[in-house]
């Protein structure tokens, strides 16, 4: 590659687009302007050199900008000097109209996701699109990856092609995909092409498409393992009161699978459902139907749950099979994590004109500082053991998180260790559009 792909990526202008057509109507305008002037000098030199010199000159400069004189034209000056005006005419149109078109592929290019770098056949950037000047910034990641870039442009002028993927560590931490590839007509190498896909949003779904089969596999594992050790004892057991301990543990371990299967039924849902039918929902209905679901777990607790509906009632737009799932699992988690006897404070309020507040606060072991930005993950969980005895699956939080999601709002915590924790649903009044 000629020099290789200057350093100029780094600060090259999308106003320096140039392509050999360009050249030419460029070239059109300077003939155009020599003409002019060769005209004046020629019809100076007429009086001298005479008319037929001058009439040669004018047809030969017609010529120059690519269209013979007509035939069918009578000899002499002014004939000749018409058609160079309309022939200079024709080439200043084709110069406008290449503009617009330049104009009208650099806007194109530049509502491309990816980011596009061309080198000319120099070696020279000549253009970057919007996505690529915001890719290659001034920060550390950036001039890395500008450089990473220039090296691969080289490589595929060597080569013809090349493919890199680049790992920045960021902030933010982004994944660049880099493909270089030759350009040429078919007679001679024009440049080289760069583009440019930040697949960093691709790279983390798939990471977390993965753990999420990895820990949907140990989640179900385990309880089923129990299961079939369980029944394998049962089966030898003669003692009946040993035999009704191991029928008991089959039944609760059988609960568990079920509430893991029923909580990804229920995940899966929602998350599909990114746009749920908004309707008027009552918001003391929906806590009404929320505490009735999750009364049975905290009257195994002793745990009391003081119950404040607004005053005067509450509308939000929104789904209400939706809105109920997320506040029950919000109280059976604050159930499941208050000490016995303890009491869940479960209330809504409208704050300003535009926010439901919709708040679930314990008294109980808390959530540590550490945690607090992992509870909205699937199958995360503060305290391993106590979670797996109280049946609880890890996902619950996590359907808190996309129901706040489907209807534009959101979901705050609070919390200290052994202080207990709030939380609150953030919900907006008015329906907002996607």
């Amino acid at each position: 590659m000629p020099g290789g792909c200057h350093a100029v990526l780094v600060v090259a202008s999308a106003d320096l687009l140039t392509t050999t057509d360009t050249h030419a109507l460029v070239g059109y305008i300077a003939v155009g302007a020599v003409a002019i002037v060769a005209v004046a000098i020629a019809t100076v030199l007429g009086r001298r050199s005479g008319r037929r010199s001058l009439e040669q000159r004018l047809s030969a400069l017609a010529a120059r900008l690519g269209v013979d004189p007509p035939g069918t034209d009578p000899a002499g000056i002014e004939p000749a000097l018409h058609h160079l005006e309309l022939v200079t005419d024709r080439a200043a149109e084709a110069v406008v109209e290449s503009s617009s078109d330049a104009i009208r592929l650099r806007r194109a290019l530049d509502t491309l996701p990816q980011g596009v770098i061309v080198c000319d056949d120099n070696g020279d950037v000549v253009f970057r699109n919007a996505h690529a000047v915001g890719l290659m910034g001034g920060r550390h990641g950036d001039a890395l990856a500008a450089q990473a870039v220039v090296e691969l442009l080289s490589t595929a002028w060597a080569q013809g092609t090349a493919e890199r993927t680049l790992d920045l560590y960021g902030p933010p931490r982004r994944t660049l995909a880099v493909r270089a590839q030759l350009i040429d007509d078919g007679r001679r190498t024009l440049g080289v092409i760069a583009v440019i896909d930040d697949i960093s949003d691709r790279r983390r779904l798939e990471e977390v498409r993965r753990d999420f089969v990895a820990n949907v596999s140990h989640e179900l594992k385990t309880p089923m393992g129990a299961l079939g050790l369980l029944a394998e004892t049962l089966v030898a057991e003669t003692d009946p009161d040993i035999a009704q301990r191991l029928a008991g543990r089959i039944h609760s371990e059988a609960f568990r699978v079920s509430r893991i299967i029923d909580d990804l039924l229920d995940l899966t849902r929602i998350e599909a459902e990114e746009a749920p039918p908004r309707e008027p929902v009552m918001v003391d209905l929906v806590m009404a139907q929320a505490l009735e679901r999750v009364r049975s777990a905290a009257e195994q607790r002793d745990v009391k749950i003081d119950l404040r509906e607004p005053v005067p009632a509450l509308v939000v737009p929104g789904d209400r099979r939706q809105l109920v799932s997320a506040l029950y699992n919000l109280l059976e988690n604050a159930v499941k994590f208050s000490y016995d006897g303890g009491v869940v404070v479960f209330s809504a309020s409208q704050v300003g004109n535009d926010e439901v507040h919709l708040v679930v606060e314990d008294h109980g072991v808390g959530i540590p500082a550490r945690d607090l930005d992992r509870i909205f993950e699937r199958f995360y969980r503060v305290d391993q053991g106590r979670s797996r005895q109280t049946g609880g699956t890890g996902l619950g939080l996590s359907i808190v998180r996309h129901v706040a999601s489907n209807h534009h709002g959101r979901i705050d915590v609070e919390s200290r260790e052994g202080q207990g924790a709030t939380f609150t649903l953030v919900l907006p009044m008015q329906a907002q559009t996607p």
